[in-house]
């Protein structure tokens, strides 16, 4: 994927640019489920030369002798996995994450072990449920670039 794709964490104060990305995938490694609390971690590789950050910086953890991982020191939100070959960026952070279809999986065998059930289990929904997230008023930052953020009237 050549084009320019945009993406940044959940407050707004880390926004990025890639493009040259590559291969979409999850990893079911323990690190990666404490990192983004939860099943697995979703990455896209990507080029470094074509990876800008356009505002903020992410900080580093280092959770092991050979990883960093970045994230919003504001918001917490998890942005990269950098090891020695590179930089994977979470696809959730990408403002089209819809665009990421994971092609592979990876520590298979360290996943939980319903998680390939995990999408036949009932789904719930009922009117005063979507009414109630239907009513929040969200104060995350758009999935689009905008000059400043918050806005000034927010400030």
């Amino acid at each position: 994927m050549s084009e320019i794709e945009s993406g940044g964490c959940q407050c707004g104060a880390i926004r990025f640019q890639a493009s040259k990305l590559g291969r979409p995938s999850i990893c079911h490694c323990r690190m990666c489920q404490k990192q983004f609390g939860s099943f697995f971690g979703a990455f896209v590789t990507a080029d470094q030369a074509h990876l800008t950050w356009t505002r903020g910086q992410p900080m580093l953890y280092r959770s092991s002798a050979k990883v960093k991982r970045g994230f919003c020191g504001k918001c917490g939100t998890p942005l990269t996995y950098q090891h020695p070959g590179g930089v994977e960026l979470a696809i959730g952070t990408f403002d089209h994450p819809e665009r990421f279809e994971p092609q592979i999986q990876v520590n298979h065998h360290q996943r939980l072990p319903w998680i390939d059930q995990l999408f036949e289990t009932p789904v719930y929904t009922s009117p005063e449920y979507e009414a109630f997230f239907a009513s929040i008023e969200s104060f995350q930052h758009p999935d689009h670039d905008t000059a400043q953020w918050p806005p000034e009237d927010d400030q």
